[in-house]
């Protein structure tokens, strides 16, 4: 190598610097390209087999009836057809797998607060689930033990039927009902003996009030769907009468609509003066004096679909509560995309209204009086609705609803 000198300080030729500089440029690149060499395919797929593999094991071993849904899913995916019954068939998929979410926070929840678990939902870690039509959940409470009885003297079937009905029709109808506020104390026995009798009692994580009627009512919801896979799930009062082959039928028409919320449609006034009955304390979040609810179903009952019912279980930590149960559902609902179904056979009045209509062809799903919310007496009278205003005892059985 020579070097030149300049000024009493040696510098290198202008060939030797050339060099230099394309030596270093070949030898970055072999570098470069060493770096961001490909690796082989075979230990691709062998890093993405561990992967989906660690992941199907944490999935069965939590779950798995996971499994079987996501199978679904991929063979719907897979087909090259995009018809409304792919979409739906997809959409009840993910609707599946949001409710095993759901029974299994429930799981969580239930262990984390040391109490039992139903055995309903004990069943779901180890079969499939059976798929029902309806789930009816009457809301009860500790001193409506008469109520009820009138209720299971009338419209609600008893025994043998009501599990027939359950296998055959695929709806399921129970009390709703949660703990004292004394848990194990005795209101909690004395229902606890009821149900070995009947067998028609659904308890709720949930301590009883009726300052807390929204929170029984997300609870219901949540439980519901952990417990039974149905299209709809339906909350009607205990001095409340149904036809529930009628019901049936016309939830029936609205089978293939993904979020429906069904009942008699309203917007009442907004009660901000306090010591009135169903008064709002937080009236303002409404505007100013004489502004209005927005519109939700009536209380007495109302229908939401699968969907719905497992959107409000799985968000139920976040969604508030208002002062009345009816207006907080309203709430949950007014900002998705959900279809309200104004239906007014869901609040008929009680005989002669009923009557009336069920002889000119009309039969009403749900009788009750405005001016009580429900029945008047209705221990004493609803026996007497029922005879005038009831359905034939056959029309479970011949109605169908798939």
């Amino acid at each position: 190598m020579s070097w030149k000198s300049r000024g009493g300080e040696k510098t290198v030729s202008r060939r030797w610097t050339l060099l230099l500089c394309v030596g270093s440029f070949f030898t970055g690149l072999v570098f470069t390209n060493r770096m961001w060499m490909v690796p082989d395919a075979k230990d691709i797929i062998r890093t993405s087999k561990s992967k989906e593999h660690r992941k199907e094991v944490i999935t069965e071993r939590y779950h798995p009836k996971l499994m079987d849904q996501k199978e679904e899913a991929r063979k719907i995916l897979g087909e090259s057809s995009t018809t409304d019954e792919d979409l739906q068939l997809l959409n009840k998929t993910i609707s599946n797998l949001e409710m095993e979410l759901a029974a299994a926070r429930m799981a969580q929840e239930s262990l984390l607060k040391h109490s039992p678990l139903p055995e309903e939902l004990k069943a779901i870690n180890t079969s499939r689930r059976h798929k029902y039509f309806m789930v009816i959940g009457i809301n009860t409470a500790f001193n409506s033990r008469k109520r009820r009885d009138s209720v299971r003297a009338t419209w609600m079937p008893q025994g043998e039927k009501r599990k027939k009905l359950e296998e055959e029709k695929g709806i399921v109808i129970r009390f709703v009902i949660g703990h004292g506020a004394t848990s194990g104390g005795i209101l909690d026995r004395t229902l606890e003996a009821e149900d070995r009798k009947h067998g028609d009692i659904l308890r709720l994580n949930h301590v009883e009030g009726y300052l807390e009627l929204s929170a029984k009512t997300k609870t219901y919801f949540a439980t519901a769907v952990s417990l039974w896979d149905a299209d709809f799930y339906v909350k009607v009062d205990d001095d409340v009468h149904v036809n529930i082959a009628t019901l049936g039928t016309t939830l029936a028409r609205h089978r293939l609509k993904p979020r429906v919320y069904i009942g008699c449609m309203k917007c009442g006034p907004v009660l901000a003066q306090k010591g009135v009955k169903y008064h709002e304390p937080e009236h303002w979040k409404f505007g100013g004096v004489g502004n209005k609810y927005f519109r939700h179903a009536t209380g007495q009952l109302y229908a939401v679909s699968n969907e719905l019912a497992t959107y409000v279980s799985i968000n139920q930590h976040v969604l508030h509560k208002y002062a009345n149960e009816d207006v907080s559902l309203g709430s949950w609902f007014i900002g998705l995309d959900v279809e309200h179904i104004d239906d007014r056979k869901l609040c008929c009045g009680t005989p002669p209204d009923c009557e009336g209509k069920a002889r000119a062809g009309n039969t009403c799903v749900a009788s009750f009086d405005w001016s009580c919310s429900g029945i008047c007496e209705s221990v004493d009278r609803i026996k007497e609705v029922h005879r005038r205003c009831g359905e034939n005892e056959s029309a479970i059985w011949n109605a169908i609803f798939f």
